[in-house]
């Protein structure tokens, strides 16, 4: 596995020292694989060059289900 150094605001830094039982590295790797998964799909869709505007706008209805969903408006 690789290392990654990361740079946070003085903040973040402040609220992470209080919780040392979270495994923050654990957190970021999370975050990380979920950003690149979005990527990855889409690189999939536009990789097709077809993509119509019925698929974007089913494409948008779903990020933004997705949103509402992580911020708990769904």
């Amino acid at each position: 596995m690789t290392n990654m150094t990361l740079a946070v605001p003085r903040e973040l830094h402040s609220i992470m020292k209080k919780h040392k039982e979270i495994k923050w590295s654990e957190v970021a790797r999370e975050a990380l694989w979920n950003q690149a998964k979005k990527i990855e799909l889409l690189d999939k869709i536009l990789a097709k060059g077809d993509l119509t505007e019925k698929d974007t706008l089913e494409l948008g209805s779903k990020i933004n289900k997705n949103i509402a969903k992580r911020h708990g408006l769904a």
